[in-house]
């Protein structure tokens, strides 16, 4: 066998990708990359690209932190690697436990480890499942999401996942609902205010836990701001009309911040700043700054009660993971939340999130084919239109966001495509000068490209 040269074509021949646009990589080739700089990375030939993506949503203190890099270090010195399994765990873990209650909602609470957000949300359904089990309600099994929301890939978080794609895993699995998404501007009717639909979605989940009845539901997740699903801020009032039908009924609401905890939204978790209390959180991505996979069910008092008695009636909780609690990860995790909440990480997104929004608004208005600007903090999308007026979108077939992407990428620009929107998510150490050069460099890709399409 021959093997192919360049480091692109070595990539092609022995990698699976996933979630990638298989044309873009046939016809340009994978980006390689070798290290960062701040919120650049430098790929194999040199060439930095601005990455207004933080990696996946989670390189939220650069590519290059030292203060991170050394707490990592440090523990590898001191003790490289444990789990949390039977009635053992380290030190950082016992700690980095104590750290997520003080800065949760909560006065109190426990909390579970996993290796992604996506494995914490699958554990959040277990334990939920496992709770109505011990507490004599075994029927209470499905699971209310929303169209568009993205909760992981495992088989059950995958089943929340409300995306199209996927069908071809033969998912979702029977039981989980989705409900419709909160965006108003895309799915308001004419003339329908947006508290009326807001009013519309609430009355939709009060009569849908009605007609599968409400002793068959384990619980309602849902994320601050949908991420993956393009940027979805609720619809004003939205948690407050939901959540009080949630608690009618006795169903959980679970708060699933993988993407807005830690700052993204411009407070410590989403549920702040769009002012609900959820009986649980999901954490992962920002708790260790990208620097190590993990995630974090958070439970609060109530739930935390309920599922420990569950678990002493029969003296154990039968679930976990090999690196639950790895006390490298939960050392990596306690510095990044000290860097973002003291270091001053925090406290720029507060202060550039107003500046990131009229720069990303001032382009919108200059262009004819950018329907709708949505986003809180350091998290928005540009919503790409065939026809501004009608909020008509482009042919699938043109694939504009890709070619918005993969122009920016050869600007020296990462940024996401996600339906027909542009996704902009920096990371927290941006400064003013680096955001010019990402609003810059973005207007230029769209103006190229709706000068071919439109």
């Amino acid at each position: 066998m021959t093997t192919p040269q360049s480091w692109e074509a070595r990539a092609d021949e022995y990698s699976l990708y996933g979630f990638t646009d298989l044309p873009s990589v046939h016809e340009r080739g994978a980006v390689i990359l070798t290290h960062g700089e701040g919120p650049y990375v430098v790929d194999v030939n040199g060439k930095r690209y601005l990455d207004a993506n933080s990696g996946l949503w989670n390189m939220v203190a650069g590519f290059d932190n030292k203060d991170l890099a050394d707490a990592a270090k440090a523990q590898y010195d001191r003790f490289p690697g444990y789990h949390a399994f039977f009635g053992r765990m380290s030190d950082q873990t016992v700690l980095l436990s104590e750290k997520l209650v003080e800065v949760s909602p909560y006065d109190r609470g426990r909390v579970f480890y996993t290796n992604s957000g996506s494995e914490a949300n699958d554990t959040m359904v277990k334990i939920l499942w496992f709770l109505h089990g011990s507490e004599d309600k075994p029927k209470r099994r499905k699971i209310l999401t929303r169209w568009n929301a993205y909760h992981g890939v495992t088989v059950v978080s995958a089943s929340m996942t409300g995306k199209p794609y996927n069908e071809v895993f033969g998912l979702p699995l029977d039981g989980f609902i989705h409900l419709t998404c909160p965006h108003y501007w895309r799915f308001g009717k004419d003339g329908e205010t947006e508290e009326a639909f807001t009013q519309r979605l609430a009355d939709e989940l009060e009569e849908t836990i009605k007609r599968e009845g409400a002793d068959t539901i384990a619980g309602f997740f849902a994320e601050p701001v949908m991420g993956a699903g393009g940027v979805i801020p609720p619809s004003k009032g939205y948690f407050q009309a939901i959540a009080p039908i949630l608690k009618k009924y006795d169903i959980p609401l679970i708060s699933d911040e993988v993407i807005c905890g830690f700052g993204r939204t411009g407070n410590t978790w989403g549920c702040e700043t769009y002012g609900f209390t959820p009986d649980a959180i999901i954490s992962s991505k920002n708790l260790t700054a990208g620097l190590f996979p993990m995630g974090a069910v958070i439970l609060g008092p109530e739930l935390a009660d309920r599922v420990q008695a569950a678990v002493e009636k029969i003296e154990e909780f039968p679930h976990g993971f090999t690196a639950s609690g790895h006390p490298v990860g939960c050392a990596i995790a306690l510095k990044a939340i000290e860097v973002v909440m003291k270091g001053g990480l925090a406290d720029n997104v507060r202060r550039l999130a107003p500046r990131m929004e009229a720069g990303l608004r001032a382009i919108m208005d200059r262009s004819n084919n950018i329907g709708e600007l949505r986003g809180v903090g350091f998290m928005w999308a540009l919503e790409a239109v065939k026809d501004k007026a009608t909020k008509t979108p482009f042919d699938s077939s043109l694939s504009v966001s890709e070619r918005i992407a993969n122009t920016c990428t050869d600007l020296g620009l990462i940024c996401r495509p996600l339906g027909q929107s542009i996704v902009l998510c920096p990371p927290f150490i941006l400064t003013e000068d680096q955001m010019d050069e990402m609003f810059e460099k973005l207007e230029q890709a769209l103006n190229k490209v709706f000068a071919e399409v439109a």
